[in-house]
């Protein structure tokens, strides 16, 4: 397995194989990697002659400097679990220097509304941080295919609408969240957890899977104050928003229409550590 630092190594590389037929998923990663990811890679090699995985801790994307400090970085076995997947994986691990070229800022984009909606109104700028990684990455990697988790749903969506208004050559596959056995979904973030909170996390999948339950017999502002009352009451996790959307514009529900498809959506924090999760209610 080939692990590149450099953007002209890589397309040079990915370009040969182009020219000799070959298709490419990408899996664009900030590293840390677990199940989750694997599974996006096994799903991008089940559909192309190769996968290539980025491993890029994006700093334009981080609203809060402690967190962005405090990221876990493990490339080198990160390239060690590629390695048990298959030998058809290219590995792009660059510096910020040569993905940002000394002007390490975000672009500024306009995705129709769904960047001010939940994320958005608790991370300020982050999806301009997320637009212009992957915006660049698309362009360096050229890939037929590029696998996202649908954990962060607001920007799988997010990056389906810069694809469209950027017209960029890439089809955007989602792919459903996978989880721990507990229920919690699968995060960077979880080896962070200290034994107590990780005992709890599961509590937020609970609650969404409980949520599901009353949509089909409760209003939604019901269902809504509900969860904040458990949160409430709940000891080690403080809640941050629990909303329920319309998947197509990611607005908070006012009522229930025909033909409209709803995903319940929460953010929490387990002591210092955010947490997201979101499900299909219909």
């Amino acid at each position: 397995m080939t692990v590149y630092n450099n953007k002209v190594e890589i397309q040079n590389h990915i370009n040969k194989l182009k020219s000799e037929g070959f298709t490419f998923g990408f899996v664009p990663t900030m590293g840390a990697l677990h199940e989750g990811h694997l599974s996006l890679v096994n799903e991008a090699l089940s559909h192309n002659d190769f996968a290539v995985v980025s491993i890029f801790v994006n700093p334009t994307q981080f609203d809060n400097a402690s967190d962005l400090e405090k990221y876990p970085r493990t490339l080198d076995r990160d390239v060690d679990l590629l390695k048990t997947l298959s030998d058809n994986i290219i590995v792009y691990a660059p510096s910020v220097e040569d993905v940002y070229e000394g002007q390490t800022k975000a672009e500024q984009f306009d995705f129709d509304g769904l960047e001010h909606e939940m994320e958005g109104k608790f991370r300020d700028g982050h999806f301009d941080g997320v637009g212009t990684i992957v915006k660049r990455l698309f362009e360096i990697v050229t890939p037929d295919n590029a696998y996202f988790g649908e954990k962060d749903f607001q920007q799988l969506a997010i990056i389906k609408k810069l694809v469209e208004k950027h017209q960029i050559p890439v089809n955007i596959v989602g792919c459903e969240i996978h989880r721990e056995a507990s229920g919690l979904a699968m995060s960077s973030r979880n080896v962070r957890l200290k034994p107590d909170y990780k005992k709890e996390a599961p509590f937020i999948y609970k609650t969404l899977m409980a949520a599901k339950e009353q949509f089909g017999i409760k209003n939604a502002e019901d269902i809504v104050k509900w969860v904040e009352d458990e949160f409430a009451r709940h000891e080690l996790l403080d809640l941050e928003y629990f909303i329920i959307a319309d998947v197509k514009t990611l607005k908070p529900i006012e009522t229930k229409e025909n033909n409209t498809n709803y995903r319940a959506f929460v953010a929490a924090y387990a002591d210092d550590i955010r947490l997201i999760d979101n499900l299909a209610l219909n």
